[in-house]
Protein backbone atom coordinates (compact mmCIF):
# COMPACT_ATOMS: atom_id res chain seq x y z
CA UNK A 1 0.00 0.00 0.00
CA UNK A 2 1.57 3.45 -0.90
CA UNK A 3 2.26 5.83 1.69
CA UNK A 4 -0.98 8.41 0.82
CA UNK A 5 -3.27 5.36 0.91
CA UNK A 6 -2.14 4.16 4.71
CA UNK A 7 -2.13 7.96 5.47
CA UNK A 8 -6.55 8.34 4.12
CA UNK A 9 -6.90 4.86 5.79
CA UNK A 10 -5.43 5.81 9.16
CA UNK A 11 -7.50 8.96 8.99
CA UNK A 12 -10.61 7.21 7.86
CA UNK A 13 -10.06 4.85 11.00
CA UNK A 14 -9.55 7.73 13.47
CA UNK A 15 -13.07 9.20 12.38
CA UNK A 16 -14.55 5.66 12.61
CA UNK A 17 -13.12 5.40 16.16
CA UNK A 18 -14.01 8.73 17.48
CA UNK A 19 -17.61 7.77 16.99
CA UNK A 20 -17.36 5.18 19.92
CA UNK A 21 -16.57 8.46 22.19
CA UNK A 22 -19.59 10.13 21.93
CA UNK A 23 -21.56 7.72 24.46
CA UNK A 24 -19.06 7.72 26.49
CA UNK A 25 -19.09 10.43 29.79
CA UNK A 26 -16.70 12.51 30.04
CA UNK A 27 -14.53 14.78 31.85
CA UNK A 28 -13.64 18.78 31.76
CA UNK A 29 -9.87 17.33 31.07
CA UNK A 30 -10.92 14.34 28.86
CA UNK A 31 -12.99 16.33 26.75
CA UNK A 32 -9.83 19.02 26.22
CA UNK A 33 -8.06 15.66 25.19
CA UNK A 34 -10.18 14.54 22.56
CA UNK A 35 -10.89 17.93 21.15
CA UNK A 36 -6.98 17.81 20.78
CA UNK A 37 -7.26 14.46 18.75
CA UNK A 38 -9.86 15.84 16.45
CA UNK A 39 -7.29 18.69 15.74
CA UNK A 40 -4.55 16.57 14.91
CA UNK A 41 -6.93 14.54 12.33
CA UNK A 42 -7.66 17.99 10.94
CA UNK A 43 -4.43 18.70 10.87
CA UNK A 44 -2.74 15.24 9.14
CA UNK A 45 -6.12 15.59 6.36
CA UNK A 46 -4.40 19.70 6.17
CA UNK A 47 -1.06 18.04 5.84
CA UNK A 48 -2.37 15.62 3.52
CA UNK A 49 -3.57 18.11 1.02
CA UNK A 50 -0.36 20.04 1.25
CA UNK A 51 1.46 16.29 -0.09
CA UNK A 52 3.51 16.51 3.56
CA UNK A 53 2.80 12.91 3.83
CA UNK A 54 5.26 12.26 6.72
CA UNK A 55 3.76 15.04 8.76
CA UNK A 56 0.25 14.07 8.09
CA UNK A 57 0.94 10.12 9.45
CA UNK A 58 2.72 11.27 12.37
CA UNK A 59 -0.48 13.48 13.66
CA UNK A 60 -2.96 11.15 12.45
CA UNK A 61 -0.82 8.36 14.61
CA UNK A 62 -0.71 11.44 17.70
CA UNK A 63 -4.21 11.60 17.21
CA UNK A 64 -5.28 7.72 17.12
CA UNK A 65 -2.88 7.25 20.34
CA UNK A 66 -4.68 10.62 22.41
CA UNK A 67 -8.25 8.93 21.63
CA UNK A 68 -7.56 5.31 22.28
CA UNK A 69 -5.63 6.53 25.51
CA UNK A 70 -9.64 7.95 26.21
CA UNK A 71 -11.26 4.77 25.20
CA UNK A 72 -9.27 2.35 27.09
CA UNK A 73 -9.78 4.69 30.45
CA UNK A 74 -13.32 3.80 29.89
CA UNK A 75 -13.58 0.64 28.71
CA UNK A 76 -13.76 1.01 24.92
CA UNK A 77 -11.41 -1.35 22.98
CA UNK A 78 -11.02 0.80 19.76
CA UNK A 79 -9.97 -2.15 17.97
CA UNK A 80 -12.39 -5.18 18.84
CA UNK A 81 -13.90 -4.69 15.34
CA UNK A 82 -11.45 -3.86 13.21
CA UNK A 83 -8.87 -6.97 13.68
Amino acid sequence: MELEQRVRKTVSLFHENIKLAKDVELSAKEKEVLELAKMYASDSESWIAKGDLITAFSGIEYAHGLLDAILKTKGKDPYEDHS
